[in-house]
């Protein structure tokens, strides 16, 4: 008999409110950070976010660190897509989109003129 073992997820925060808090602190220190202490803080939270249990004390933790939302976006955009990004920011580059395809309809067709 082959028993089959999924993991657990973790309901347990602490870990990843701490790795959070980090990134967002790197996100916005005044001094220069390396590229690999960043790049480090990244993958512990990407390790964290992968066992983690989705819910709403994730969400809150989420909202409270932009950076870790971020990464946490871009881990399950597969699934769906930008989620977490700002809708006011998502609606204003769909305006300016159909703003600009009309803008482009409403000239005229240089290429023809000169014919």
């Amino acid at each position: 008999m082959n028993a089959i073992n999924t993991p657990v997820p973790k309901t347990d925060l602490a870990v990843t409110h701490v790795l959070a808090q980090l990134l967002e602190r790197l996100d916005h220190s005044a001094v220069p950070v390396g590229p690999e202490q960043y790049r480090s803080v990244v993958m512990h939270l990407v390790d964290e976010f992968r066992d983690v249990e989705p819910g709403t004390r994730l969400g809150e933790l989420l909202d409270a660190y932009p950076a870790a939302a971020e990464v946490y976006e871009n881990l399950n955009y597969q699934h769906a897509g930008l989620c977490r990004s700002a809708l006011d920011s998502s609606l204003a580059a769909e305006l300016g989109a159909r703003e600009a395809i009309a803008r482009a309809m409403r000239r005229p067709d240089t290429d023809s003129a000169a014919s």
